[in-house]
């Protein structure tokens, strides 16, 4: 299997009220409204797979789990940044379908369709603790890092998590959260929904 690595930032956010219990539950935990619908959005800085260049791209795993995740029977989609290659396109699905290997290769056994692949712009962009992203028509986020008294400058963590993004991620509320593909819909602006992010770092 070939060499590759990419590294950049991470953020998401999911249908489940804050906290999400899936995280602290190691998937065990039925998700607060039944079924889990979360937006994993990545934001690649630097790599490259194959020789091919992924820097500045970013794409985005969208996903529906019927009830516990670690029953499984997921059913998962992706969105690439529509300034990628074919090539580029090619790179991204593999890593994102943990085909390559990988921290996906260890949600792949849980998934149960794969829904396909769309490409539209993607913008992602962070200021502090806030980070916001968009995909065109499919899907629009916003989380807000939730400050710790200890330093407000600062996020609450939860560490030594199997999140495949980063063990260690910051807890973040969702102030807008919009799925709109795949045949997964959500739409939610209350700000009572959980998101979370973090940097990444992957290598196959």
């Amino acid at each position: 299997m070939a060499q590759w690595k990419i590294e950049g930032q991470y953020m998401e956010s999911c249908n489940c009220a804050f906290l999400c219990p899936c995280i602290t539950s190691n998937l065990q935990a039925t998700p607060t409204e039944g079924d889990c619908k979360a937006a994993i959005a990545m934001k690649i800085d630097r790599g490259e797979k194959d020789g091919v260049k992924l820097d500045g791209l970013s794409f985005i795993v969208l996903m529906r789990a019927p009830g516990p995740m670690f029953e499984g029977n997921i059913k998962v989609g992706l969105i690439v940044d529509d300034k990628a290659s074919a090539a580029q396109t090619e790179a991204i699905s593999a890593i994102a379908s943990g085909a390559a290997g990988g921290p996906m290769a260890n949600l792949a056994p849980l998934v149960s369709e794969v829904a396909g692949v769309e490409k539209r712009p993607i913008s992602f962009t962070a200021n502090g603790m806030n980070v916001a992203v968009k995909a065109g028509d499919l899907v629009d986020q916003a989380i807000a890092g939730v400050a710790s008294m200890a330093d407000a400058a600062q996020p609450i963590y939860v560490d030594n998590t199997a999140h495949p993004a980063n063990k260690r991620l910051a807890l973040a509320r969702a102030t807008k959260s919009v799925f709109n593909a795949f045949g997964i819909t959500w739409k939610d602006e209350t700000g009572t929904r959980n998101g979370h992010f973090a940097p990444f770092s992957w290598a196959g």
